[in-house]
Parts: C-alpha cells; structure tokens; sequence
C-alpha cells in the first residue's frame, strides 16, 4: 500500500512538474527580445547617423559663418575702394584742370617771348649798324631754340642792363612754368595709375564677390539637405522607439502572465501535494505508514522557481617664420588700396600688398620704415638686390601690374609667393605659371 501511494505522489508531482517546466510562451519572448536587439541595433545606426549630420551642419555652420565674415570684410573692401576710386577721379579732374590752366598760361608766355625775341634781334641789329659788338648778333642768330637764344643772350657780356633785366625775367618764369608742368603732369600720372589699379581692383572683388556668393549658396543648399536628412532619420528613429517601447511591454505583459501561470501551476501542485497527504493518512494502516507517508510527500514537494532574470549591471619669432606668419590672413582678409596702416584694418584683415609685407616682416621683428609711407617703391629699396636665380624663401618678389614694380609679395618657395591680391585678399599665388609668371619682372630683394 505503502508503494502505491508513493507511486501515486510521484506521478501526481511529475505531472504538475511538467506543467511548470513546460517553455509554452520561451519561443515568444525570445522572439521578442531578438526583435527588440535588432531594433536597438537599428537605432543605435540612426542615432550614428543623426549625431553625424548634426557635426556635419556644426561644420558647414562654422563655415558659412565664416564666410559671412569674409564677405563682410569685401564689401567694407568694395565701398573703401570705391570711395577712392571717386576721391582719385576728382583729383584727376582737379589736376586736369590746373595743367589746362598751365598749358594756357605757357602757351601765353611763349607767346610775349616770341615777341621779346623779334624785339631783341632788332636791338641786335640796330647795335650793329651803329657799329657796336658782333658777337651779341652772332649768338642771337645762332640759338637753336628760344630758350637757347635767351640762355645765350644772358651769356653775352656786352648785353645791355634792360636787355638783361628783361631775359632774366623771362627765363625765371619759364623755368618756373616748367618745373610746375612737370610736377602737375607726374601728379596726373601717379593718379591715373592709381585710378587704373582701382578699376582692375573693383572688377577683380566684383567677381570675387560673385563667387563667395555662390559658395555661399552652396553651402546654404547643403545645410537645407542635410537638415532635411537629419528630419528624416529623427522621424525613424522616432518610429524605431515606439516600435522598441510596444515589443518591451508586450515583454514584459508576457512575463507577467508567465509568472501569473507559474504561481497557479505552483499553488496547483501544493494543493494536489496537500490531496494526495490527506489520501496517504486516510490510508495508512499504521502511524509509521502516516508518517513515512507525510514524510515522503513532504520530500517530494517541489519548490517554487522563478524565470525572472536579474538585470545587468610659444618660442620666439625668427625671420624665417616670415614666409608663413601671414597664413592667418588666407580667407580672412580683403584688399584695399592704401589699407593695412592703420590698427584698425590690421584687425579686420584689410591690406594692400606693401603693407602687408610690412606688417609680416614687423611680426618676426623686421622693422622695414613708417608704415604709413611703405610703398612698393620704398620695399624695391630695403634690402640687397639678388638674381632670381638664387631665389629663395622670404626673399621680396615684384611684379609689373598696373605699373612697374607695381605689386610685391613675399617668396614661400615651390614656384609660389604669398601677398595681398586684389582679386583674393591675403592668398599664396604660383608665380611660375600663368598670369603671375607674365607679371614677374625678376626683380628680387632679399631682406
């Protein structure tokens, strides 16, 4: 008897044991949480992706940023320049006028010297027929030129006192007239070349500005791309989320009627456990089958389990740093006409070309004059003169543009020097072919 009731306990408990090991919702759970994974390892691409587009418009930001500043820095250029260019047209005129207003006055001048001169030859004459000196004749009739003839006259001693008084006067003047045509025709010319650089200069922003502008736009369609990319993959990864936050309460609901299922197996088993007790007492014949009986269910009684998973845990500056010192300036300067000599373009990056070799060589402690009067023509003559053929880095490199030695720049080797272009601002140029080799004039000089 005793052996049939533990037979009967036994298969009792294997049974309910088979209920609670049964994996009924294992297949479902870990299909869920294969898709959760899958999922998390989508985001965790998209989330790359976004985090990439956004340094990505961070960059194009910093770049258009900067641009915005260097176009800033070009149109101040454009209207400092064009501001020039009308201050050196009214000059032109003003000059103009005052050689018009010379020429006439000379003009009038050669005119009573003409005059004088027919009125000397016939006191000449007169001297002579009255039997006074040849020689004042012969060096009269003999002058290749007005200004000849008065120059000898002056020479001639025998001249009479109002002769004299009267071509002395008359050479003063001339020579005055002369000297101030000269000067008032080297101003027209040193204006016209100016006004010359001027036009090339304006054209060259004009177009520099075109094409900033349409880097600009560039760089604005680019951001619009990308932001609409950056949109796109929030909204998926958005999507990805709820799709991940449904899968882990459709987890966690399962779990729930899991371990809802293993409470009530367990709760089935005690009471079955407790059933088959109370039969085993009824039955047993004597204590010791009671309690061999009650002893053995109670050995036999399964224990409760659970399938919840615990969670988881700076040295000096040399001369030599000349050829690079200007390397903050490439895309963050603008040419202007006479700029670079005051602080205040120095600090917005506004230079012409000798001033900007100025400013580099005053940064490794060069001193090469007032700033205020440097000029190619000043820089031509700073240093020592050497043959382009012995050439070589930091050496002063000139060019023939609107005039003679009309730009300079500052040799970096490699064929290329770096200066401040009109059509770029601070840039490094190749001088070894085209526009810059037709320009160079092989003057070079070495600091």
């Amino acid at each position: 008897m005793k052996k049939k009731m533990l037979l009967l306990n036994t298969t009792v408990l294997l049974g309910l044991g088979g209920v609670l090991s049964t994996p009924a919702y294992a297949s479902t759970i870990q299909d869920m949480e294969s898709q959760k994974s899958q999922i998390q390892n989508q985001r965790q691409d998209v989330q790359s992706n976004i985090k990439a587009a956004s340094d990505e418009l961070t960059r194009l930001q910093a770049e258009q940023d900067q641009m915005k500043a260097q176009l800033e820095r070009l149109t101040i250029a454009e209207e400092e320049n064009n501001k020039k260019a009308q201050k050196t047209e009214a000059d032109i005129k003003e000059t103009s006028k005052q050689v018009e207003q010379l020429e006439k006055e000379i003009k009038l001048l050669q005119e009573k010297l003409e005059k004088r001169n027919d009125i000397l030859k016939d006191r000449a004459r007169s001297l002579q027929e009255s039997g006074g000196n040849v020689e004042y004749l012969q060096v009269l009739l003999g002058s290749s030129s007005f200004s000849d003839f008065v120059d000898r006259a002056l020479a001639v001693s025998t001249i009479v006192d109002a002769d004299r008084g009267i071509l002395t006067e008359t050479k003063n003047m001339q020579d005055e007239l002369k000297t101030k045509q000269a000067d008032v025709k080297s101003k027209l010319a040193s204006l016209e070349d100016m006004k010359a650089e001027l036009d090339e200069m304006t054209v060259q922003l004009a177009a520099q500005k075109k094409q900033k502008d349409a880097l600009a736009k560039e760089l604005k369609d680019k951001e619009a791309k990308n932001e609409e990319l950056k949109a796109s993959l929030q909204s998926k990864d958005s999507s990805l989320a709820n799709e991940q936050s449904t899968l882990e309460q459709n987890i966690k609901d399962q779990k729930a009627a899991e371990e809802a299922a293993r409470k009530a197996a367990e709760q089935a088993a005690k009471e079955a456990a407790k059933k088959a007790a109370e039969q085993a007492q009824k039955a047993a014949a004597a204590p010791a089958e009671k309690a061999d009986s009650s002893s053995s269910a109670k050995a036999e009684a399964p224990k409760a389990s659970s399938n919840d998973v615990a969670p988881t845990s700076a040295p000096a500056p040399k001369a030599s740093n000349v050829v690079t010192v200007g390397n903050r300036w490439i895309g963050n300067s603008a040419y202007v006409f006479g700029g670079g000599r005051s602080q205040s373009d120095i600090n917005h990056g506004l230079f012409d070309c000798s001033s900007f070799v100025h400013w580099a060589y005053a940064q490794v402690g060069v001193n090469l004059g007032p700033l205020g009067s440097v000029s190619t023509e000043t820089l031509k003559h700073a240093g020592t003169q050497v043959s382009s053929s012995q050439m070589q880095p930091g050496d002063l490199v000139f060019f023939d543009t609107y005039k003679k030695d009309g730009h300079v720049g500052i040799y970096v080797g490699g064929g290329k020097f770096i200066g401040a272009q009109s059509s770029t601002g601070v840039a490094i140029a190749n001088m070894s072919s085209g526009y810059w080799k037709q320009k160079f004039n092989g003057r070079v000089v070495r600091i």
